[in-house]
Order: structure tokens, then C-alpha cells, then sequence
């Protein structure tokens, strides 16, 4: 039987083909969460699409829940939205920002996913009245619906996919995990070992007290996993400092496995350094050996633009400030995508990104009665900033501290961006403070304003929460030339964009606004939701209905955030005096490669306007 290089296709003697299984790798975690699978399932995709091979990822969370859509940003962190609409964890935006991918709905697989389409099933008749149980019926269900996921082409390419990473979330040993973990045990003799490959994610703690590296965590994970069937190939220890020699070799003993198959996560100053941590110890190596993958070992073009990124990030002098106003500020995972598109933008701009995280609550009248310090506090962090961004967001808790933040950077002249709900808070603050309409208001906020300039879209169903919002990707537009924000995208005419919301701008009111300098410059394909706001003779006041954080990629920057970091470092007018362009010392080396295997780029590109 002869193997062709970069194809799952054997020839028998018969000259027939044989479809082979396609490589899968899992990525278990133990000791526990947050240890950032996320982060090395999305590096492990990066440094194989490196090699020139097509990867897809798919991320298993074992709550009930069906999607993500009804969680608190406090509870599981950021709602991440994809194209097709599908709510799905924070994780999968990871994967695409890594691997510029386009992944749909059911990359993201839940408990109540699973067992909803097996309940259907049996409502159905399907199982012929067998007893219907946990084994084999939902882990046969897991198995189907991976191996079904892992051919969707998720690549502009249009190409299925050659490697599947999957992610399993929580800790092994979690309750709610074993019915995953006993379809993965019995999925790797389905796929043959060759095409099956495990890494462990595990702690290796340092107490301030010794300042010594413990295993023992590490122990009891592996054994814990091994006793569910599971053995790991490769063993990623995260720690705060390199895994020293003796310690490898004491995981190595007792984990069963080589010293070569314990790999380092130390931290590091950036996100973008992990894909070249794993690299650098062998990992592409491992994986053609083990998982039989036939790519050329040469110089990778993508894993040195990754390189040249990660130390360009570490070398910035010049630093940008931008004001986040939101509610859901205690927990960073809340604003995860948004901050990740600040990040993007303010590293084409060559400035190191400050965060100012402010609780809009803390910005009202009412908190300086009640805490005048943190008030204060919140006042001297907006007033000292280069630029606001007002996030989306729900409920009316700190809304008018949000409005307040609006106003003092329309009336100071600094660089603002509204999402979704900055953008209907910024149109509601206008009608206030310009038009004179003291009472406008949301109907989200107040039903009863004399003056609704946000309304409920008319096909909500108030009676239900999950996924009955305008979500997914849609087409907004363009009505002006003129609009900066046009520019910035390439002076296209139009642009696809993914939303998440359940009010919008009232159009029967627009005329009023535009009169006073407030402009529609993007509205949606029937002209009847307004979509983009710009104000006239300001420096940068942009509001988007939909969320443009969704598609930013580290070397393809979101355009309304990177407008907003152009004005923020004082650029703004430069670059679009030059044609949008940025200055050489700004730019990417054309040498070193670029985010797809095969193509060069000598400047950051903007997201897929198609």
C-alpha cells in the first residue's frame, strides 16, 4: 500500500480507494479550569495550518445549556457570535482569530445539544424502542457528530479539513465530562490509534513559600485521566517559570511517558509567543511522527510573521489609552474579543495598548453621594484617556453613566467608538443633550418615553430569550462617500458584519438627527435599520449596530477599532490623507510571511468584505 504526502488516500494492489480516518487531537485539561486549553488548542491548530496542512477546531463544553446565548458575561465570560448566528463560547473566537478560520454554530458541542438530538431521535421512533441510555446512544451521538464536524471546510479555500483539534472543556473528573470522555475513549480504536492523539493540559503550581515546582497535581491528573481510558501523547504543564530538567523527568517517570512528550507552557508577555513556545520544543515533530502527517520541514512564512508580531508587541515605547466603559468591567474574559481588536489595531499603530477598565455605574451622580472616591476615580481614568469605547451590553444598569462617557468625549473632541448598544446609547445622548428631547430613550430602558429613539425590532419575541435576537453575519450599506468609516474599510460599498441585538435606532426619527449633524452613513440591505452613525466636525465619533471585534484578526484589524486607535495616537487624518496606508516603520516586514501558509503581505489587511 503506497501513501501519497498530503492526502488520507492508500491504493490496495486492487486499485481501489480507501478513505482513511483523518487525524483528530484532544485536548483534556486537569487540576483546574482557566488553565488555557483554549489558548494551546488554538496554538496546536496554528503551528500544523504553518506546515501547509487545513485545520478545523471544534470545542466541547458539558453544561446543559444549548449554546452560550443566555449566559452572564460574569458566568462563562464573553459570548462569542459567529456567522450562521450560533452564540458559542469564548474559545471558538480564539480558534479563528489563531487560525483565520470561519467556523459555524456546531463547532461549538454541549450536553444539551447532545442529548436534545437524541431525545428528538427517540420522539422519532429512530431507536425502534430500544431502552434509550447513556451508553451507547449519547456517546455514539458525540462520536457522530464530531467525525460529521471535522469534514465542514472552514477556509476560505472551501477545502475540507485534514486535522480536527477538539477541546474538551472543565477538568477531567468533572461529573458532567464522563459521558465525553467515554466517547473519546471508545472513538480512538474507532479511528485507529495512528489517527488519535491526546494532550494534557495540567498546572505544575510554584508556592511562594519553597519556590519549588510540584508534580504531584500533574500525577494525579494523568493517573485520574488513565483510569478513564485515556492516556495522554503529550503532557503540557502550565507554570509560571520553565519547567525545570528534574521536574520534566519526575512528570516523565511517573506520567508514563518520554521527557520529550512533557512540553513547557511557561508564561509569557503575549499570547502570540505560545505557538512558538510549542515549536521551538519539538511539537510539529511529534505530531508527524506520531499522527503520520507528511509536510515538508522547512522555514514556516506564517510562524515567522507570528514571530516578528510577538517581538514587534514586546519592543513598542509609545503607549495609546482607551477607556472601556461597560458593566461587566470586574471580569476581563467579559470583553475578550473587544479587547483582542484593540490590541490588533494598537499593534499596526505601533503603540503599546493601555485598558481602562471603568464601571459605568461609577460615572453617575448617584455613586458620588454614595462612594465620592470611586467616582473620582472613574472621572480621572475617562478624563486621562486617549479614547472611549462603549462595548455592547444588556440591561439598564449603568446606562447613564455610559451616557455621560458619550458626552464628555463628543464634547471634548476625543476619539469615540459606541458598539451596539454604545451606538444606540450615543444616538440617545445626542437626542438629550442636542436635540432637546430630555425624556428620549430606549424602550428597553423605558417602554413609556415620550421620545423612543431605540425600539424593539420588530420580529422579537419577548417571551423568549436564546437566540431570538438579529443574529449572524449581515450586509450593511454604505450611503455616503464621504463616510470615514468607508474609507477605512477600503471605500468599499458594502460590508458583512456579525450582530448580536434586539433593539435598534427608530428610523421615523432619522431626518432629525441628520438636520443636526448626527449621520446614517450605513444602513442594511432594505434601508430600514440603521447601522453606522458618524457626527460631523469631530475627530472620530463612530457608532456600529453591528459587532466588528467578532472578525478582527491579529494581522487583519477590525476597521471601526482601528479607526478609533488611529485617532487615539493622532493619526487618523495622516492616513487617510495618504490613501490608507500606514508609514513603513508601521507596517509588517514583507519578508516574513503572512497569516495564510501561502501568501505575502506587506501591510495589515482588513477582514473578508465578500
Amino acid at each position: 500500500i503506497l501513501t501519497l504526502p498530503q492526502c488520507r488516500l492508500t491504493f490496495s494492489l486492487k486499485s481501489e480507494i480507501i478513505f482513511q480516518p483523518k487525524p483528530y487531537i484532544l485536548v483534556t485539561g486537569g487540576v483546574i479550569s482557566g488553565i488555557g486549553k483554549g489558548i494551546i488548542a488554538s496554538s496546536v491548530g496554528t503551528i500544523l495550518k504553518s506546515c501547509g496542512l487545513h485545520v478545523t477546531a471544534i470545542k466541547i463544553d458539558p453544561y446543559i445549556n444549548i449554546d452560550a446565548g443566555t449566559f452572564s458575561p460574569y458566568e462563562h465570560g464573553e459570548v462569542f457570535v459567529l456567522d450562521d448566528g450560533g452564540e458559542v463560547d469564548l474559545d471558538l473566537g480564539n480558534y479563528e482569530r489563531f487560525l483565520d478560520i470561519r467556523l459555524t454554530k456546531d463547532n461549538n458541542l454541549t450536553t444539551g445539544k447532545i442529548y436534545q438530538s437524541v431525545i428528538n431521535k427517540e420522539r422519532r421512533g429512530d431507536y425502534l424502542g430500544k431502552t434509550v441510555q447513556v451508553v451507547p446512544h449519547i456517546t455514539d451521538a458525540i462520536q457522530e457528530w464530531v467525525m460529521k464536524q471535522a469534514k465542514i471546510p472552514v477556509d476560505e479555500d472551501d477545502v475540507e479539513p485534514q486535522v480536527c483539534v477538539i477541546e474538551l472543556g472543565g477538568t477531567v473528573g468533572d461529573i458532567e465530562s464522563m459521558p465525553f470522555i467515554e466517547a473519546f475513549r471508545q472513538f480512538q480504536f474507532k479511528v485507529k490509534r495512528e489517527n488519535f492523539c491526546n494532550i494534557h493540559v495540567s498546572l505544575v503550581p510554584q508556592p511562594n513559600s519553597t519556590g519549588e515546582q510540584k508534580t504531584k497535581p500533574t500525577q494525579n491528573s494523568v493517573r485520574e485521566l488513565r483510569g478513564l481510558g485515556l492516556s495522554p501523547d503529550l503532557i503540557m504543564c502550565r507554570c509560571s517559570t520553565p519547567l525545570e530538567t528534574a521536574v520534566k523527568e519526575k512528570i516523565s517517570m511517573f506520567c508514563h511517558v518520554e521527557p520529550t512528550q512533557v512540553i513547557c507552557v511557561q508564561d509569557v508577555s503575549s499570547v502570540y509567543k505560545v505557538p512558538l513556545l510549542l515549536e521551538n520544543q519539538g511539537v510539529v515533530s511529534y505530531f508527524c511522527q506520531r499522527l503520520n502527517l507528511h509536510v515538508e520541514m522547512r522555514p514556516r512564512k506564517m510562524l515567522s510573521k507570528w514571530k516578528e508580531m510577538a517581538d514587534r508587541s514586546d519592543r513598542l515605547l509609545e503607549h495609546v489609552s482607551i477607556a472601556l466603559v461597560g458593566k461587566y468591567t470586574k471580569l476581563a474574559d467579559s470583553y475578550t474579543s473587544v479587547i483582542k481588536a484593540l490590541e490588533h489595531s494598537a499593534l499596526a499603530v505601533n503603540h503599546k495598548l493601555e485598558v481602562k477598565y471603568i464601571d459605568s455605574a461609577d460615572l453617575e451622580p448617584t455613586t458620588l453621594e454614595e462612594e465620592p472616591v470611586k467616582y473620582h476615580e472613574a472621572w480621572q481614568k475617562l478624563c486621562s484617556s486617549h479614547g472611549v469605547l462603549v462595548p455592547g451590553g444588556f440591561g439598564v444598569r449603568g446606562t447613564e453613566g455610559k451616557m455621560l462617557a458619550i458626552n464628555w468625549a463628543r464634547k471634548q473632541n476625543k476619539p469615540f467608538l459606541g458598539v451596539c448598544l454604545g451606538m444606540q446609547l450615543a444616538v440617545c445622548e445626542f437626542a438629550r443633550n442636542v436635540l432637546g428631547w430630555e425624556d428620549a430613550n430606549s424602550t428597553e430602558f423605558n417602554p413609556e418615553s415620550q421620545y423612543p429613539v431605540v425600539i424593539d425590532m420588530p420580529e422579537h419575541n419577548p417571551g423568549q430569550m436564546g437566540g431570538t435576537m438579529r443574529l449572524g453575519k449581515r450586509r450593511t450599506i454604505f450611503k455616503s462617500s464621504a463616510s470615514v468609516l468607508r474609507k477605512l474599510y477600503g471605500d468599499v460599498d458594502y460590508v458583512d458584519e456579525r450582530h448580536r441585538h434586539r433593539f435598534e435606532v427608530n428610523p421615523e426619527l432619522k431626518h432629525h438627527f441628520e438636520k443636526k449633524g448626527l449621520q446614517f452613513v450605513g444602513q442594511d440591505v432594505e434601508g430600514e435599520r440603521m447601522e453606522v452613525i458618524e457626527l460631523e466636525n469631530h475627530c472620530y465619533f463612530v457608532g456600529v449596530q453591528y459587532h466588528p471585534e467578532f472578525t478582527s484578526r491579529p494581522i487583519k484589524p477590525s476597521p471601526p477599532y482601528f479607526g478609533l486607535l488611529l485617532a487615539a495616537a493622532g493619526k487618523l487624518q495622516s492616513y487617510l490623507s495618504k490613501g490608507c496606508r500606514l508609514s513603513p516603520r508601521d507596517t509588517y516586514s514583507s519578508s516574513s510571511g503572512s497569516s495564510s501558509p501561502e501568501a505575502d503581505i506587506s501591510e495589515p489587511k482588513f477582514p473578508s468584505l465578500s
